[in-house]
């Protein structure tokens, strides 16, 4: 037993009612081909990586210490002590950020996942389905997501993960249609839980809500180490089933809509081929960014510190930008600060939002949807402070684009 499990142990003993909650949350074990390869080159001691991209969750928070109490370390450190051989490394890619939907996810997947093609993870957990209530696309975003990290040459493992609020809610009947057209695994905390939390220890009750909770959306250390034992519980049903003989078949039509796979990051060390860009008065550079833990590190990550920041002195001159293209996303920076206003963007001329830098109070990354269509075309974005704001500052991090 390792360290870590030891102390889980601590935290929420195994009982046979224990282990038949965790039991419930095995919502679907899907076509298990692939994850079945990669827990077989596991046991050959190759390489094996395995990758969570999600919210504040799989950031980890809630979880004291962070980087080894969230569950994302804590599944891959049980994946590792299950299957992995001496010699034979384990890799461990965390890639959460707190308050981000798949909308913002699919953008820097690229980047945190893959790491612009320096990692191709073997094993991918999702888990977004806390995050997703203001999707503008209803699901697509996530969709295109899953079919981006399906859709790499190496064939990895996708894991649908769906995590659940105090309130027992999350978007579980939204999501879980696409792990049932692709056949993947999926993974409900929702269905191991919130049953369980309305009965007494005398009538079948594991744990309660001021237990699991550490606030109204996050685990605390419990909560944390029930989650990586659900995904456990999903490896170990996994490398005792037969394998499946067939892949996954990803040339389907969507479920949701899947217009959104090629989308990439656009920011300010991006190839200057992309787009032509124009400055104007957004020129700086903001330092003042949404930091996250990623991996096992204990210090916070600047998120999109490729950015162009308008600054209080930097004039009335809008950012312009000619870019080919069929969607557009724009990453802009929210902030509680009063030094930050609101800018407007207009797309081949038409106003097409106005970008608030407090739609929420806390430093954060906001992803909004600017275009979308069928059609590749020629646009131009303009972007420029709102009138009465001209003296504030803003911060666009980045663009989503779909050629």
């Amino acid at each position: 037993m390792t360290e870590l499990q030891s102390q889980s142990e601590q935290i929420m003993p195994r009982t046979k009612a224990y282990q038949e909650m965790i039991a419930r949350s095995l919502l679907s074990k899907g076509n298990n081909k692939r994850l079945k390869a990669a827990i077989e080159k596991a046991k050959r001691g190759e390489e094996v990586t395995l990758a969570y991209i999600g919210g504040s969750i799989t950031h980890g928070a809630g979880a004291n210490p962070l980087p080894s109490g969230c569950y994302a370390y804590r599944s891959y450190a049980d994946f590792k002590t299950r299957f992995g051989r001496s010699g034979g490394p384990i890799r461990f890619i965390k890639a959460g950020v707190g308050g981000t939907p798949s909308e913002l996810g699919m953008i820097r997947y690229e980047r945190d996942v893959l790491r612009d093609g320096a990692v191709q993870p073997d094993i991918v957990i999702v888990e977004f389905a806390v995050n997703d209530a203001d999707d503008e696309t209803n699901g697509a975003c996530y969709e295109s997501l899953v079919l981006k990290a399906l859709s790499a040459p190496n064939k990895p493992a996708v894991i649908l993960l769906f995590s659940v609020f105090e309130s027992d809610w999350n978007l579980q009947d939204r999501l879980a249609p696409v792990g049932s057209h692709y056949g993947l695994p999926m993974v409900s905390i929702k269905d191991a839980v919130t049953e369980q939390f309305r009965m007494t220890p005398d009538e079948g009750g594991i744990i309660s809500k001021e237990q699991f909770f550490a606030d109204i959306y996050h685990p605390t250390n419990a909560g944390h180490a029930i989650m990586a034992d659900c995904l456990g519980w999903l490896f170990e049903e996994t490398d005792r089933s037969d394998e499946n003989q067939e892949d996954i078949t990803l040339d389907l039509p969507p479920v949701i809509g899947n217009d959104f796979v090629d989308v990439r990051l656009l920011d300010r060390a991006s190839d200057t081929e992309i787009a032509a860009i124009a400055e104007g008065g957004f020129s700086q550079t903001d330092f003042e960014l949404q930091n996250a833990e990623m991996d096992d590190d204990s210090h916070g990550t600047p998120q999109f510190p490729n950015n162009w920041m308008h600054t209080g002195d930097s004039g009335s001159a809008g950012f312009a930008m000619t870019i080919r293209c069929r969607s557009l996303l724009l990453v802009y920076k929210n902030t509680g600060s009063d030094e930050y206003g609101s800018a407007e963007i207009r797309i081949d001329g038409k106003l097409v939002g106005t970008a608030d830098s407090h739609a929420v109070k806390w430093t954060r990354c906001h992803a909004v949807l600017l275009h979308r269509s069928e059609q590749t075309e020629e646009h131009t974005v303009d972007i420029r402070m709102k009138a009465g704001h001209e003296e504030k500052r803003f911060t666009i991090l980045g663009f989503g684009y779909v050629e």
